[in-house]
């Protein structure tokens, strides 16, 4: 039931470090897409002063997660919530108010319209202010930062072809429709990247 990724133990650290600057003081982070639960459990453990609100769309992670968070009991972490971002209007079955939203990994490993539904819902759910990470491999301006990006580029497409590794213009447009502005791209390990938006006023 409990879900491990190897990558997501390497990575952890390095995101952790690259997001507790530009966190609220205090509030509620949704995590969308949490996947294993590894983040949630980390971050939770990291930042005590907010509160960790995991979530995903697949029912088998979901229960990875509850397991994660079962064995940390930590007093923050939340239990995860089940969150379609490609329907329409997800925001609405919110029962929190967030005041920041993390999401890893998942606009390359699904189709083009879960990254519109992404910014569409946290348009509606995040306040003027409010940071949006956005973790992941990137393409700048068409080009991959390393030839293993290239790489699993193809290894996605050849999977499904909805999928890919998204280049960082089209995101950016994206979200600028939605209210929100790039303020920071933070290199990372394994040719990743942290993007850091924030909902404009």
């Amino acid at each position: 039931m409990k879900r491990h990724a190897p990558a997501t133990d390497r990575n952890k650290a390095a995101i952790a470090a690259s997001i507790g600057p530009h966190l609220p003081a205090a509030g509620t982070v949704l995590e969308i897409a949490s996947g294993t639960g590894q983040h949630a459990i980390h971050m939770a453990h990291a930042f005590p002063h907010v509160v960790w609100h995991p979530s995903d769309v697949d029912p088998a992670a979901l229960a990875s997660i509850e397991s994660w968070r079962e064995e940390a009991n930590l007093p923050n972490l939340r239990p995860a919530i089940q969150i379609d971002v490609a329907a329409p209007a997800w925001e609405a079955l919110l029962d929190i108010q967030p005041t920041a939203a993390f999401n890893a990994n998942m606009i390359h490993i699904s189709p083009w319209p879960c990254c519109l539904g992404l910014f569409a819902g946290l348009a509606k759910a995040l306040p003027a202010g409010a940071p949006a990470f956005l973790y992941g491999p990137f393409r700048f301006g068409g080009a991959f930062a390393a030839p293993s990006n290239a790489e699993f580029d193809q290894s996605l497409r050849a999977r499904d072809e909805r999928w890919g590794v998204r280049d960082i213009d089209d995101v950016t447009v994206v979200a600028a429709r939605e209210g929100f502005a790039l303020a920071e791209q933070i290199g990372l390990p394994a040719n990743n990247h942290l993007m850091v938006f924030v909902r404009q006023p």
